[in-house]
């Protein structure tokens, strides 16, 4: 099957890492992977236009509506020459659904702007697909997407890292569940080596915000960050998230609010595990217990004693070190790439799944 990816990649934000783990498990099942794009605008990432050869195109929505640096007549373009049947779409920012706004974030600013957008996606399809286990809507269906490569995975060197905790992730709407992150390492603070947070929106307003009108979703404490001797980092290239993370004892894993109501996966929720360092989850333990296995319940950031934990992270890598190899293997099982690209693969031919979309186990034996 030739499938396009109808998805404005950015190698600094977004799913970089999935569209080219896509490519090349492709390859390997005897499928072929486009980017929607002039071939060579992104390195390593095989990118055509010639859409009139598609078997199927899988629009991406994630933080933009666009679909790269092309014309405005891209999306006329595929309309018109991919039929509506071999057409999905897949909706990473719980956009299609009706406004829902939660500790101040947000999906939609306004009731009609929510309407207007899923017309839009229904104009492209009528299959809807989000990576959550439980969509808020009947018509729309479960496809994660994002997926676990174990070619990613770094050794666990605690000996030599430079940092007790990186962030790799920019900003919006996220500056609560980092707080709360924050608040449980400050009165430990004394026993991590450096802090970063890398990523737009941290130590300052990014400077397309205002003209977006986004400045509540970057919103931060920048002088509490330099109390704490917190480092802010600008984004890096897709290439050096897990590099980056690797430099730290461990990682928060957090989610900006709507997705953690929406139970959605991330592309970091399966890069933090690889990356050689120790994910701590600012998460809801059930949600964990599904996504990571029972294993990874440890690492849960608890209510009370949330500083505890921290310190023994801290203290105890290499113990800690030893769940996340569970994890590990939890995640190559159940959340691989060749699970994904099967799954896709059924999906565009309208083929009945054989098993669970998220390439786990039927839920009622799930943990």
């Amino acid at each position: 099957m030739r499938i396009f990816f109808a998805y404005w990649l950015l190698e600094d934000g977004g799913s970089a890492q999935d569209v080219r783990a896509y490519a090349a498990t492709a390859r390997g099942l005897g499928h072929e992977v486009f980017l929607y794009g002039r071939p060579g605008s992104i390195p390593g990432i095989p990118s055509s236009l010639r859409v009139d050869t598609a078997d199927a195109v899988v629009f991406v929505f994630e933080w933009t509506t666009d679909i790269g640096r092309c014309d405005n007549l891209d999306l006329a373009r595929i309309l018109a020459r991919v039929p509506r049947e071999r057409r999905i779409v897949i909706d990473c920012d719980g956009g299609y659904n009706d406004t829902l706004t939660l500790d101040g974030d947000r999906n939609h600013r306004t009731p009609q702007e929510a309407r207007r957008w899923m017309e839009i996606c229904e104009r492209i399809s009528d299959r809807i697909f989000q990576p959550t286990l439980d969509p808020l809507r009947s018509d729309v269906s479960t496809f994660f997407f994002h997926g676990y490569d174990p070619a990613w995975e770094r050794p666990f060197d605690f000996s030599a890292k430079d940092h007790g905790m990186v962030y790799v992730g920019h900003s919006k709407f996220r500056w609560g569940p980092m707080r709360r992150i924050l608040e449980a390492v400050e009165p430990v603070r004394s026993s991590l080596d450096r802090i970063s947070l890398v990523g737009h929106g941290w130590d300052a307003m990014p400077s397309w915000a205002a003209e977006m009108s986004m400045e509540d979703a970057y919103a931060s404490d920048p002088s509490y960050l330099a109390w704490l001797g917190v480092e802010c980092v600008p984004p890096v290239p897709a290439g050096e998230v897990l590099p980056w993370m690797g430099r730290a004892v461990f990682n928060p894993v957090i989610y900006r609010p709507l997705f953690a109501r929406l139970g959605f996966v991330t592309c970091r929720t399966f890069e933090t595990p690889a990356s050689g360092t120790i994910p701590l989850f600012g998460l809801d333990e059930s949600y964990v217990a599904e996504v990571f296995g029972k294993a990874a319940t440890a690492l849960v950031l608890p209510e009370h004693g949330a500083d505890e934990l921290v310190a023994d992270l801290v203290s105890r890598p290499e113990h800690y070190g030893d769940v996340v190899a569970q994890v590990r293997s939890h995640l190559a099982r159940r959340h691989s790439y060749r699970a994904r690209m099967e799954e896709l693969v059924r999906i565009l031919a309208d083929q009945p799944a054989t098993t669970d979309p998220t390439a786990s186990v039927p839920r009622g034996e799930r943990p």
